[in-house]
């Protein structure tokens, strides 16, 4: 914690960062020795920021280095933890006994490369230790040793419960007669104890028929090249919500909803009787094209490769609705047809009429609907003022919007992850984000800095690296 003599040290060197920032930032990049695809120069860190307009509050997410940084709206880093592996996610203090400042992360994995655990499949990462460590870094819950053939295996999303246990979204490598591949990369729910021990679990192929396939996509789903056949990328306990208040026991507070990318549904399962109880797709109609695509209310349409799923929480703008990040992304059995200049879409639904009822595209802002785009990865979240949170995660872009689509915070991510490629021998340079998390002042221990300066972004046109002089 610090005291008010280094907080106000903390936001001077903020301001002065914020000065420094383009010119720091032109000078590391004109020495870069490698030069990318895509723009090669371009500006990272906190690029707009309308302190007014925005809601206020930090942000979380793991660069391509495994470190999962916790910074203010300015770019400002306030707090690290280290080997967080590529997902960190900060606790609700009510959902954890009042502790701040507690975060989830896969600390420890092993190299998956050239292991048989499903052939054929290149796993270079697999989760072995989850861990929630404090604020200081310091571990007080781990998972692993007591997992299935002690590892965790981990992968995509987590979900503190109010009894203190934790709810794991994780791999299943088993045989499943019937399935064209000798060995699935299934997809697990475990429920652990704070002692570490399996409670309760969900296996996806033993609900393979309540999935709402027809018969020809069933045999194209059994008959999958991919083992990782579903590819469960999302898990959320729905949490108190308006309608189960009003009657509809599908939406039970304790029932867990998740969406499968490879198969393009998302899916409500009870979590007493383990059954399928609410669904959206596989089946979708076309989406429009032109000012039909536009508009609200319309029923759901061709949803592709969805990731993070949830419904908003209570006391948030649209509270119940569905809101979810739709990529766009090639998916499906059989592939659905993709616009080929179409970009993402973020969606918000109502689950009983299923009906969008909001939407952002590229439009929103003024831009063509194909330069927001991430055909993989990315989230969405809904925050108090009605912005919505949105991690481009393809980019590494981290922004927040109006209802009108109106970008008020923008931050690109600075941290990426450096590589070779295995194939040419180049040096790589990626910097996606799998999922950024806003998180309110109130989370962490008091006392902890934050900066709410404005970022007036420069007239793009008139945005040009000097020449170097001789």
């Amino acid at each position: 914690m610090l005291n008010h003599k280094k907080s106000a040290q903390y936001l001077h060197t903020g301001i002065l960062k914020k000065r420094t920032t383009w010119l720091v930032a032109l000078l590391a990049l004109l020495q870069l020795p490698q030069v990318t695809a895509s723009p090669s120069v371009y500006p990272t860190g906190t690029t707009r920021y309308d302190p007014s307009r925005a809601f206020n509050s930090y942000v979380l997410f793991t660069g391509g280095d495994n470190v999962a940084r916790l910074i203010d709206l300015n770019g400002n880093v306030v707090k690290t933890w280290q080997d967080a592996g590529g997902h960190s996610t900060l606790l609700d203090p009510s959902l954890n006994q009042g502790r701040l400042g507690h975060v989830l992360v896969t600390e420890s994995v092993v190299d998956g490369r050239g292991t048989s655990l499903v052939p054929g499949l290149n796993r270079t990462r697999i989760s072995q230790t989850v861990s929630e460590l404090d604020w200081n870094g310091k571990p007080v819950w781990t998972f692993g040793e007591k997992a299935p053939g002690g590892l965790a295996q981990q992968h995509h999303d987590w979900a503190r419960l109010g009894n203190g246990n934790t709810l794991l979204l994780a791999n299943l490598v088993h045989t499943v007669p019937g399935f064209k591949q000798s060995q699935l990369l299934d997809d697990v729910i475990y429920e652990v104890n704070p002692a570490g021990e399996v409670v309760w679990k969900w296996i996806a192929a033993e609900h393979i028929q309540e999935f709402g396939f027809s018969p020809a996509e069933l045999a194209l789903v059994k008959n999958s090249e991919n083992a990782d056949y579903l590819h469960f990328n999302n898990l959320k306990v729905l949490g108190p919500n308006r309608w189960f208040k009003a009657g509809d026991q599908r939406f039970h507070p304790d029932n867990l909803l998740v969406d499968a990318r490879n198969a393009n549904f998302i899916a409500i399962i009870d979590k007493k009787t383990g059954k399928v109880v609410w669904s959206l797709g596989p089946h979708f109609p076309r989406i429009a094209r032109g000012p039909q695509a536009r508009v609200v209310p319309r029923p759901v349409d061709q949803i592709s490769g969805q990731h993070d799923a949830h419904l908003i929480p209570e006391g948030l703008p649209g509270a119940g609705n569905l809101l979810v990040f739709d990529n766009q992304g090639e998916a499906g059995y059989p592939p659905v047809e993709l616009s080929v200049t179409g970009g993402s879409r973020i969606l918000e639904i109502d689950p009983i009429k299923k009906e969008i009822v909001w939407q952002y595209t590229g439009e929103d802002s003024g831009a063509p609907g194909w330069s927001f785009r991430s055909t993989h990865i990315s989230n969405a979240r809904r925050l108090p003022n009605g912005n919505t949170f949105i991690n481009e995660g393809q980019k590494g872009r981290l922004f927040q919007v109006t209802p009108d689509g109106e970008i008020v915070w923008e931050y690109v991510n600075p941290y990426p992850r450096s590589a070779t490629d295995t194939v040419t021998g180049k040096p790589t340079v990626n910097s996606q984000l799998y999922r950024g998390q806003p998180v309110p002042y109130s989370w962490v221990p008091v006392g902890t800095p934050h900066s709410e300066q404005a970022v007036i972004p420069p007239t793009q046109s008139e945005f040009h690296i000097p020449v170097q002089a001789d």
